[in-house]
């Protein structure tokens, strides 16, 4: 794959960037609220463990097969995180995609804004062929975003997952590049 140097995204509110050392604060904040932790693998973050993603990002590109590569979404307005959403590459042509965002900035549209421009960017710069994500099925915010932005359900898996003390169900969504690049053709 052609791995580009990754600087930043702008999209219309945010600023697509490498999470930096002076995020700490706003991504513990943000990790550690219960309503955003709901439907993510953790209870709780500690800050070590804050600490250690953000330096792990920081000489990481996007595209490397095996790697999660996170977006820090910056609004631009305030020069606030706010968010980001995680590539995890699958192999050099497919990758995994997923976000979280503070809670007080959910039902304002920046998810779909976040994640439509990481879509447009993993299939233009990246040349991705397809690019999957999973979600539990009760988490409606998160499959309505991901039918949004025109991904296809192709799985529904039954308790296939031990999640948080309880057997968990998951939807499966994934998107081409050439039906990405057709919705704004239709």
């Amino acid at each position: 794959m052609d791995e580009t140097t990754f600087t930043t995204i702008e999209s219309q509110r945010l600023i697509l960037r490498r999470f930096a050392r002076t995020d700490l604060v706003p991504f513990l904040a943000y990790l550690n609220d219960p309503e955003v932790a709901r439907y993510q693998s953790w209870e709780s973050y500690p800050e070590q463990q804050a600490r250690e993603v953000i330096e792990q990002q920081e000489n990481l590109v996007p595209g490397l097969q095996g790697k999660w590569f996170t977006f820090a979404l910056e609004l631009k307005e305030s020069k606030t995180l706010i968010g980001h959403v995680a590539l995890k590459m699958l192999d050099d042509r497919q990758a995994e995609m997923g976000f979280t965002l503070a809670r007080s900035f959910h039902g304002k549209g920046l998810a779909f804004e976040a994640a439509s421009s990481v879509l447009d960017y993993v299939f233009t710069e990246l040349k991705l062929h397809r690019v999957i994500a999973i979600t539990d099925c009760e988490n409606e915010k998160s499959f309505t975003l991901l039918n949004k932005l025109g991904m296809r359900r192709e799985g529904h898996f039954i308790e296939n997952i031990w999640f948080k003390g309880k057997w968990g169900s998951e939807y499966s969504y994934a998107i081409l590049r050439e039906e990405w690049k057709s919705r704004d053709e239709g």
